[in-house]
């Protein structure tokens, strides 16, 4: 019994240390931008910056405070002002103005006084010899602290997104690693042969942490279907730019050909030309257009592409397959093997702001040889994001998931360079609108 409540302790402490490196992570980042640009909105679908320095700490102590603490409120109104971010949609923008929002003082007095609260509540409720009942059954104090570091965490990548849309002098800029050497790639296609493929996490499981819509773990049978063994290029991507893309309406579906010419789309968001040159929109600089870096583009981009090239896009149950089977018919916990994510593995736990060529990273490979599966730039599916059979929400984060199973959003797996090691696991998904072309994602095409 000792050891068990010891165990459960250290268990405590290190989801307080990983709370704590979280908040340096958004901290660091948020520092990135001047202060007189975090009442800025760099993507118009969203809210403005200034939103999201009051929005991590109103989720942790919303979270928190009365299901994990018994503390009570003391600012309820920027508890409700903080609450909830925007869904990109399609539609009508936010209209608010800077002055509709309140002070940067008083943002970081509330900052302050959350933190505060949470930490010594956390400490007391967490030592040693405090009353376990402080858990309760129904969402345990794991559960919760994990919702709350990765929440913070995805955030950190979204923040990331959108700060990567300020103009250059807005921010501070940042040291930035030297760029990895581009060796010459010739596109190929790996044969995947017939298998079952695992979905999900187990519910019963206990040692992992999962969102809602990872559970229930299942098997898909996958037929046999051939995948590129790199992600799509921006030298690829141009060849399709070139060849007229996007002003042939045969590679669109009738809705993505609507968004692009009502809006006067003619290339991915991170390009930009200049004369008769093709730069790419780095997070600190403007640099000529590197063609061996995975193209970054929304799912609607990527199916169009898809069309030209007479492919498709993998279902999310494919890619799991190219990414974690094996000719043995075992599955591996990560592509690579069961290694945890190192630096040697990949772009990806904000090692670097922007991405790398696409084989930079040769241990980054599956069992089937299908590079690069995981960092450098998330890879959409063909597959609408919804739920697997035995779906529960949280009970108390009911519409973190289910008020996305509409129909309009796309699964995409792998990781970007800012994606946090921890949501690199096998069962993690991610999901975006086709038509948000902000995110840091790409996509490989696959045939049957």
């Amino acid at each position: 019994m000792f050891a068990a409540r010891t165990a459960d302790v250290d268990v405590r402490e290190s989801l307080l240390a990983r709370l704590a490196d979280a908040r340096a992570q958004t901290d660091a980042l948020l520092d990135v931008v001047r202060p007189d640009s975090l009442y800025e909105r760099p993507i118009a679908e969203r809210h403005r910056i200034v939103f999201y320095l009051g929005h991590l700490e109103a989720f942790d102590w919303n979270l928190l405070r009365e299901r994990l603490l018994n503390l009570k409120t003391f600012q309820p109104e920027f508890d409700r002002l903080f609450a909830f971010g925007i869904d990109p949609v399609d539609g009508a923008l936010p209209a608010d103005q800077p002055a509709d929002w309140p002070s940067l003082a008083e943002i970081h007095r509330y900052i302050s006084r959350v933190r505060t609260s949470l930490d010594d509540g956390l400490a007391t409720a967490f030592s040693f010899g405090a009353d376990p009942k402080v858990e309760p059954e129904d969402f345990p104090a794991s559960v919760l602290l994990n919702v709350a570091i990765e929440h913070r965490l995805m955030h950190a990548e979204t923040l990331a997104s959108m700060i990567h849309r300020l103009p250059l002098e807005r921010k501070h800029p940042e040291p930035v690693a030297p760029a990895l050497v581009a060796r010459p790639i010739v596109p190929a296609m790996l044969e995947i042969p017939a298998g079952s493929v695992t979905l999900g996490l187990l519910r019963g499981d206990r040692s992992r942490f999962g969102w809602d819509n990872e559970y229930e773990a299942h098997h898909a049978n996958v037929p046999a279907f051939a995948i590129d063994q790199y992600k799509v290029s921006n030298g690829q991507y141009l060849e399709f730019v070139a060849a007229g893309g996007y002003e042939n309406r045969a590679f669109w579906r009738e809705d993505d050909w609507n968004w692009i010419t009502e809006n006067g789309i003619s290339h991915p968001a991170f390009w930009k030309r200049i004369g008769n040159r093709w730069y790419f929109r780095a997070m600190f600089d403007e640099l000529p257009l590197p063609l061996e870096w995975p193209v970054y583009v929304s799912h609607a981009e990527a199916s169009a592409f898809a069309r030209w090239v007479g492919k498709s896009l993998p279902t999310e149950a494919q890619w799991q397959r190219a990414a974690y089977g094996t000719p043995q018919g075992s599955e591996r916990i990560y592509p690579w093997g069961t290694e945890a994510p190192g630096r040697a593995h990949g772009n990806f736990d904000f090692q670097s702001w922007d991405p790398a060529p696409l084989n930079a990273f040769p241990e980054n490979r599956s069992g089937f040889g299908v590079a690069g599966m995981l960092g450098n730039g998330w890879e959409w599916t063909a597959s609408v994001f919804g739920p697997f059979s035995g779906f529960e929400p949280f009970a108390f984060y009911p519409g973190y998931s289910a008020n996305f199973f509409d129909g309009e959003h796309n699964v995409a797996k792998g990781g970007s360079a800012r994606t946090a090691a921890c949501l690199l696991r096998r069962s993690f998904r991610n999901w975006f609108q086709p038509h948000y072309p902000y995110i840091y994602a790409g996509f490989r095409c696959v045939s049957q």
